[in-house]
């Protein structure tokens, strides 16, 4: 089985694990209702994708 021979040192564990943080995601105002919205994803709250409605939303 392969184990490892010596211990992995702290420093060696955060060099692996430093690109491992969760990121907050990008948002940007949706022109039409000017609420937060993922960029280049359909507006959840008035359905607007490049100032044309593509689903419709009930309100």
């Amino acid at each position: 089985m392969a184990v490892p021979k010596k211990k992995t040192s702290a420093s060696k564990r955060g060099m692996r694990r430093a690109h491992a943080s969760l990121r907050t995601p990008a948002l940007v105002a949706c022109p039409q209702c000017h609420k937060m919205k993922r960029p280049h994803h359909v507006c959840p709250f008035c359905g607007y994708y490049d100032g044309r409605e593509v689903i419709a939303v009930e309100e």
